[in-house]
């Protein structure tokens, strides 16, 4: 992707050379589960807090001493306030051509551990988003787990994939999508509150591609590819056969890689939010 040069955002807070506690994770155990409910973050990091508060009971944390930051981390970051200055600048021209207001959020990026408004979370729970607060929050060391354990591609652009479908859990925030969701959710089964929340990520694949839609002068080839490769590689059929070694469909909250791919493909081939309903396609 082109992005050496232009615009960085001033909203990323970058906690990666801070000192803090590390969540000690039980030899991954905890992590693994936590990487099922949450990869690809979805909307509600309360979820996170409430599982490291159960699973990890009474286990100590420990603390891990700051560690500066090298050339290719500060690039990184760079990389990242470029992406978050881009969805800034699109979704802000896209809610004033629809008589509406768009309002930043913020990107933390960390490592080990971090305390949000939905609960402590550790690097185990993947990128999320936390409404409470209004942030969308990274551990970069993901990505290379995304491409070593999932089998995904890599690559600079399956980066702003993940930021740009976070980003788009922070859109349905300040549209009330995610409110309305979570109401409707009241009183169902799991299978189908489980639903609603797969009809919500797939529509942040949506917003993700309608973002690319908008920035495809800066993309370069193979860019796209980068983005499906990441959304195959967490589509929930995807990571329950690599980690449980068998598919339970009740169980989605996220979606198959073939929804995921979809959605984010079809995003960006309209780039007009108004055909991302996707809970009246998800029955």
């Amino acid at each position: 992707m082109k992005w050496q040069g232009r615009r960085q955002s001033d909203n990323v807070e970058d906690r990666r050379g801070l000192s803090g506690g590390k969540v000690a994770l039980g030899g991954g155990v905890i992590g693994i589960i936590i990487l099922l409910l949450n990869v690809f973050g979805g909307e509600n990091g309360q979820t996170i807090g409430n599982v490291l508060e159960q699973l990890q009971g009474g286990q100590q944390t420990q603390t891990e001493a700051a560690a500066p930051l090298s050339k290719e981390d500060e690039e990184m970051g760079n990389f990242v306030r470029v992406i978050l200055a881009d969805n800034e600048d699109i979704w802000g021209k896209i809610f004033t051509e629809n008589g509406m207001k768009y309002k930043n959020p913020k990107l933390v990026l960390f490592r080990g551990s971090v305390n949000t408004a939905c609960g402590g979370a550790s690097s185990a729970s993947g990128p999320f988003y936390c409404p409470g607060d209004q942030k969308v929050y990274m551990d970069l060391g993901f990505f290379e787990e995304l491409k070593t354990k999932f089998g995904a591609k890599g690559g600079d652009f399956a980066i702003a994939y993940v930021i740009a479908h976070e980003i788009g859990h922070h859109v349905q925030t300040l549209l009330g999508t995610s409110a309305k969701m979570h109401q409707a959710q009241e009183g169902k089964s799991q299978a189908q509150a489980n639903k609603l929340s797969v009809a919500l990520e797939l529509q942040a694949d949506f917003y993700a591609g309608v973002w690319a839609h908008y920035n495809q002068e800066n993309l370069d080839t193979g860019d796209i590819e980068e983005a499906l490769s990441a959304a195959n590689a967490v589509g929930d059929d995807a990571i329950q056969s690599k980690m449980q070694g068998q598919v339970v469909p009740d169980s989605f909250t996220h979606g198959t890689s073939e929804q995921r791919m979809y959605w984010f493909k079809k995003g960006f081939k309209t780039g007009d939010i108004k055909q991302g309903n996707t809970f009246e396609e998800i029955q």
